[in-house]
């Protein structure tokens, strides 16, 4: 086994069983006490082979190629240290293939935003400026004939939860300009000074946009330096050398919660708790989780809510300043307004109707508003089995919710007059429904004579129940010579015959 980097000295480490996935054999993984299961699984993922796992072990397995050839290349003699102390404070991976000393044509190494964010200190842009720096070369140590590299950003949405800024604000989005400036400045400096040592692939931009002023002015004054320093590179070793990636492992292994620059959907992770991201928010506003599901409680709204179009304005926002991109989201339509339920008096008006359909008693029960509105029902059936009443019980709430939240009555009596199932037949008790296709039937005509003052529907037309599949009779084979006396309306329609003149 390799030496093990002085940084993991007295870091408590625990062993856990993982797999890559669901599917994949579980394998024993050694990993810092702190970290989730989820880093678990993504380290398992990333380091090839079916065998233990052990963290610093696994890490040194491609960190120490690195940092010899960097040595060897007159690159760096620190990197070694760097790479391990990123990956200790979760700040910063590669991608599986450098893990597995594969690098292939264009490496990725990831930075786990919030990772760089120091409690009432704020955003450590020179951490975060190193950071990117040591990406950098230690990319074009593990595939030096690599002409295009991506150093990428995670979990953008929990910086700015962190930085207490919405995700859907001018500020946000301006924020997010100024971290990719630095991101891009950084590295194209850090390829200049690499093309004087492995040879330059390509030229430096002339000019470059600059970013809104964030209002912050640490984070305004390291883009100035930070522009100024890329101004004076001329050749480049990287045709392209940052990017915005889609989901990998080694961001589950930072613990990075939402991949790259994607919004919050929801404050809780998957284990149905509150994310860090949500804890940050609330501990930006000075809230503690108590006080806060307190304020849930009381019907507060404590999480701002991403609009349809947040994902789209921020990577229109980002696109400018990074060299590759996801394609841009597709803007979602804003759902519509959501209907606010109209409350029934606590004292309301009504009748119930009691009548027989088909030989089976219902009870039909109204609720009205102050102006005779209909708002709710209920319909009590005498001697059914339990599943129907439970089934009848749950569509009259449903049709209730509906009416109070809008809906028309009209629409309900057209879409269910004339259904058809048992019972159904004449209507005795009330006077102005004579014979009901259905209980449901029965209901709508009855409510569409009280409410809407429909008299006019069509008679219902009741149809002889069909005896297919009952006795033995409609299952024995019909021969033409051996018709059954009394045939089943099966037997009749078999009896026709198509003919031609």
């Amino acid at each position: 086994m390799a030496k093990l980097n002085r940084l993991w000295h007295g870091v408590r480490l625990h062993r856990v069983h993982a797999g890559a996935d669901p599917d994949a054999p579980a394998r024993e993984v050694t990993l810092p006490a702190t970290w989730e299961n989820g880093a678990a699984e993504a380290l398992a993922a990333l380091v090839p082979g079916e065998g233990p796992v052990h963290l610093p072990s696994a890490a040194q397995a491609w960190i120490g190629p690195i940092a010899d050839r960097a040595a060897k290349s007159g690159l760096g003699t620190r990197l070694a240290d760097r790479l391990h102390n990123l990956l200790l404070r979760r700040q910063g991976a590669p991608d599986g293939s450098v893990w597995a000393n594969e690098a292939g044509e264009e490496p990725s190494f990831v930075l786990n935003l919030p990772a760089f964010h120091e409690p009432g200190l704020g955003f450590d842009h020179a951490a975060f400026a190193e950071a990117v720096e040591t990406a950098v070369r230690a990319l074009s140590c593990a595939a030096p004939e690599a002409t295009r590299i991506a150093v990428a950003p995670s979990d953008l949405a929990g910086l700015l939860a962190a930085l207490r800024l919405d995700y859907d604000s001018e500020q946000a989005r301006t924020v997010a300009q100024a971290i990719a400036t630095i991101l891009r400045c950084v590295a194209e400096a850090t390829s200049g000074v690499l093309a004087h040592k492995l040879g330059a692939v390509a030229t430096a931009w002339p000019e470059w946009p600059a970013p809104a002023t964030t209002n912050l002015p640490a984070l305004d004054e390291a883009v100035a330096a930070v522009r100024a320093l890329a101004g004076e590179v001329t050749a480049l070793r990287h045709e392209a050398s940052t990017a915005v990636l889609a989901p990998q492992a080694a961001e589950a292994l930072l613990g990075a919660e939402i991949s790259g620059i994607a919004p919050a959907i929801s404050p809780l992770d998957h284990e149905g708790k509150l994310s860090r991201a949500a804890r940050a928010w609330l501990t930006a506003h000075g809230q503690t989780p108590d006080a806060a599901l307190a304020a849930a409680l009381a019907g507060e709204t404590l999480f701002p809510l991403v609009a349809a179009g947040a994902h789209v304005a921020m990577h229109d926002a980002i696109a400018p300043c990074l060299h590759a991109m996801p394609p841009r989201p597709v803007p979602l339509v804003e759902p519509p307004a959501a209907t606010s339920r109209e409350q029934l008096p606590a004292r309301r008006a009504g009748y119930t109707q009691k009548a027989a359909v088909g030989g089976h008693k219902v009870f039909l029960s109204t609720g009205e508003y102050a102006d005779g509105r209909l708002g709710e029902i209920f319909v009590g059936l005498h001697k059914e089995g339990a599943a129907f009443k439970g089934l009848m019980d749950s569509f009259a709430i449903a049709v209730s919710m509906g009416l109070q939240h809008g809906v028309k009555l009209e629409e309900f009596v057209e879409a269910f007059t004339f259904t058809r199932f048992g019972p159904a037949g004449a209507v005795e008790g009330d006077p102005a429904v004579s014979r009901a296709t259905s209980l449901l039937d029965y209901v709508f005509r009855n409510l569409a004579v009280n409410y809407l003052g429909q008299r006019d529907l069509p008679e219902a037309d009741i149809e002889e129940a069909d005896t297919v599949g009952n006795g033995s009779r409609d299952r024995s084979p019909l021969l033409p010579l051996d018709l059954p006396a009394e045939a089943s309306p099966r037997a009749r329609r078999r009896q026709l015959r198509v003919v031609s003149k």
